[in-house]
């Protein structure tokens, strides 16, 4: 054994002394003879309530089981039994990576110890365990008060769909100043798989922004039996309600005052707030809604889809691929276009003509006077379908047209921010680049030419240089 060796033998050895003293300081106002067992428990719970100086100076607190077990174990085996073994030491975590942790986390107090943890793993490769890090931030005092009451997430009990898409949950999540303008987060959530079937940031919390989320999800996901939904304005509008029916979908809507259900979903916002917004902060540092949807869908692909659920035990892309065909049958596009059109009742003139949000068409003379469905895209009002009881009637031909927009598909506005971050480690930044990286390696454009058509290509390249 080398001196080094013996030396830090000889510490290790004093270390685990000093820590047999500190616990025996507790446990023996436990020891007193004529203690009933009422009055040794009153005194260890007082204990277990106070900020004691630990081993090293550190302040600790100790918990009424600790103290139990360790009373236990003095009366089974005196003061030797309170002395941790010597032999292992405890893992040392390189100062520098400690740093950059303790610097991470003061950049933004809202990361937790996982937060950091997964930060720098993608920096730097490697990380601490999360108990480390938790233990760190303790000692630094950087653990900031518990959330709020209207911060704090209830739980509504342990239902759970038995496949995917028997149940979606959609709510809205608001985030922060993107582009100079607040932004919403629209999202659905599979009940059973706890994956995100569509997911999208926009500026205004409206329908329109909202089918801009539910329409893809649809598409590539399939059609839910049943949509279970917030009561804010998006989702009670009457457009939905009749793209549910066209689609068979059941749509419920959650009590006012009353979200039972709805926990999985408030689950998944928390960790978006916990692991995406912190690392977005006030928002500053992100151009537009378009880089702010990119980094949203990097991270939902190389984090959320691909780590596992707590509950579940599986990840959720892992989870939701399990699916059968039946289950994940997507609708046809007529349906779909079907689905996503608005339509308003109107009473034609004696004239045959009818009008609609200021604009003014002309319909069928054999229509005049009677009430119409006009059917319409909201982001195209030159062309409306007409309908009466529920069968088409041809279509209204423009006569006066000066609106050729729903007036609720107005267009988000606002100037973009820079900031730069102090540790230099753009989290979002990174995934986003692994997300680009992985998808330019799924699709390789050369493979898809045929021999000829390569040739062909290199030949021009030739001519060209």
């Amino acid at each position: 054994m080398t001196t080094a060796d013996e030396a830090d033998r000889k510490a290790r050895t004093e270390r685990a002394r000093e820590t047999g003293l500190f616990r025996y300081s507790l446990v023996q106002e436990l020891l007193e003879p004529g203690l009933s067992a009422a009055e040794r428990g009153w005194r260890a719970r007082e204990l277990a309530a106070r900020v004691h100086e630990g081993p090293g100076g550190r302040r600790v607190t100790v918990s009424y089981a600790t103290l139990t077990r360790w009373r236990r174990l003095y009366e089974a085996g005196g003061f030797d039994a309170l002395v941790p073994s010597p032999r292992q030491p405890a893992p040392r975590t390189p100062e520098e990576v400690l740093a950059l942790a303790e610097a991470l986390k003061r950049e933004k107090p809202g990361r937790t110890a996982a937060q950091v943890r997964r930060v720098l793993q993608v920096s730097t490769g490697w990380a601490p365990s999360e108990r480390t890090l938790q233990r760190l931030f303790e000692r630094l005092e950087l653990n900031g008060p518990p959330p709020g009451p209207e911060e704090e997430q209830r739980a509504f009990g342990r239902f759970e769909c038995t496949r995917p898409n028997e149940m979606w949950t959609g709510d809205t999540l608001h985030g922060p100043v993107i582009g100079g303008a607040k932004s919403y987060l629209f999202a659905f959530l599979d009940d059973h798989s706890r994956d995100v079937m569509g997911a999208r940031w926009a500026h205004h919390d409206d329908v329109v922004r909202m089918a801009a989320a539910f329409r893809p999800a649809l598409q590539s996901r399939g059609v839910p039996q049943r949509a279970y939904l917030d009561n804010g304005s998006p989702f009670v509008d009457a457009w939905l309600l009749r793209g549910c029916a066209v689609l068979g979908i059941k749509l419920i809507h959650s009590r006012p005052g009353k979200p039972e259900g709805r926990g999985k979903i408030e689950r998944f916002f928390r960790t978006v707030r916990e692991q995406f917004l912190v690392e977005a902060g006030d928002g500053a540092g992100i151009a537009d809604l378009a880089e702010m949807n990119r980094l949203f869908q990097a991270w939902l692909e190389t984090v959320y889809r691909r780590q596992v659920h707590s509950e579940t035990g599986e990840a959720p892309a892992a989870r939701w691929e399990k699916a059968t065909h039946e289950e994940r049958a997507v609708p046809e596009p007529a349906l779909l276009r079907e689905a996503f059109l608005w339509s308003e009742r109107r009473k034609a003139d004696k004239t045959a003509l009818v009008r609609l949000h200021g604009n003014v068409y002309q319909v069928d003379a054999w229509l005049a006077g009677r009430v119409l469905e006009l059917v319409f895209d909201p982001f195209d009002l030159d062309r409306v379908e007409v309908r009466l009881g529920g069968k088409p009637a041809g279509t209204a031909v423009p006569f006066t047209v000066g609106r050729h927009r729903h007036p609720k598909t107005r267009l988000p506005d606002g100037q973009a921010r820079t900031e730069p971050a102090p540790t230099g480690i753009d989290y979002l930044s990174a995934l986003g680049g692994r997300h680009d990286a992985a998808l330019r390696e799924q699709v390789s454009y050369r493979s898809l030419l045929s021999p000829r058509q390569e040739e062909k290509e290199e030949q021009e390249g030739e001519g060209r240089d």
